[in-house]
C-alpha cells in the first residue's frame, strides 16, 4: 500500500515537529519542508530593513517582494538546510532570539500569510512531501491524506529551545525563552487568520517525556496504518 502523498505536521513552537518531520521525510524519501522558516525569514528581513515589525502594510509589502528559498544543505555542510533571502544566506540569523520573539506577530498578518501560503501550496501539491507548520492541515494543505498535531507542555518546549540555543554556543535565558514562548502560543492560537489548532481529522500526539525515537516510532505507525 502506498504511503500518503502529503503528510502535514502541525504544532506549537518546540513541540518536536521539525525534528520528527525531517526524520520521517528521510525514512520515506520525501521532501521535508518546514514552512516556519519562511516566516522567520520575513521577520528577520523586517527587523533588518524596517527596524520594526509593527507596520503591517510595510511588512506585507516586504513579504510580497522578497524572494525566499529553502534548499538542502550541501554534502559538506553540517546544517540541515539553507535559507536564502534575495540570494543572501540567512540560515543562522533566523534563529536569533529577537526573531523568535516577533515571528508570531509577523505570521499573524493576513497579507504575509497569504503570500507565504501561495508558495507553500505550490510546493506541497507536488506530493511526496512532509510539510511542517502551524496551519498546514487546516489552511495550507487541508487535502493532506495524513495530518498530525504534535504538542507538549510549554515548560517542556521552553526547556528544549533553551538547550538548543546553548548547543549552538549562544547565550540563553530560560525565563526569557519561556515568557517568549507563552506569548507566542497566545498569539498563534488567538490570531484571526489561520489560528494554531488541530485539524478536525488530525491525530494528536503529545511528546512530553518522550524521546525523539519514541515519537518517531508513533508517527511512523500512523503513516503505515494510513
Amino acid at each position: 500500500m502506498p504511503y500518503p502523498r502529503i503528510i502535514a505536521i502541525d504544532g506549537p513552537a518546540a513541540s518536536g515537529k521539525s525534528t520528527i518531520a525531517e526524520l520521517l521525510a528521510q525514512k520515506l524519501g520525501y521532501l521535508f519542508f518546514d514552512t516556519g522558516l519562511m516566516y522567520r525569514a520575513v521577520t528577520w528581513a523586517a527587523l533588518q530593513r524596517l527596524k520594526a515589525v509593527d507596520e503591517e502594510a510595510a511588512v506585507t509589502a516586504l513579504a510580497n517582494a522578497a524572494e525566499i528559498d529553502v534548499r538542502p544543505a550541501g554534502v559538506d555542510d553540517e546544517r540541515k538546510w539553507v535559507v536564502l533571502l534575495d540570494g543572501q544566506d540567512i540560515t543562522g540569523e533566523i534563529r536569533q532570539t529577537e526573531v523568535e520573539t516577533y515571528v508570531s506577530q509577523v505570521s499573524a498578518y493576513a497579507g504575509v500569510r497569504k503570500a507565504m501560503t501561495t508558495q507553500q501550496r505550490r510546493i506541497g501539491q507536488r506530493g511526496q512531501v512532509v510539510m511542517v507548520g502551524r496551519d498546514i492541515g487546516t489552511v495550507v494543505l487541508p487535502e493532506a491524506e495524513l495530518k498530525i498535531f504534535l504538542d507538549a507542555s510549554v515548560a517542556e518546549r521552553a526547556r528544549r529551545r533553551y538547550e538548543e540555543v546553548l548547543t549552538r554556543g549562544l547565550p540563553a535565558d530560560y525565563a526569557q525563552i519561556l515568557e517568549a514562548m507563552r506569548r507566542r502560543d497566545q498569539i498563534d492560537s488567538t490570531r484571526a487568520i489561520a489560528p494554531l489548532k488541530p485539524a478536525a481529522d488530525a491525530v494528536l500526539v503529545n511528546t512530553d517525556g518522550l524521546t525523539i525515537e519514541e515519537v518517531l516510532y508513533k508517527v511512523v505507525q500512523l503513516v503505515e496504518k494510513k
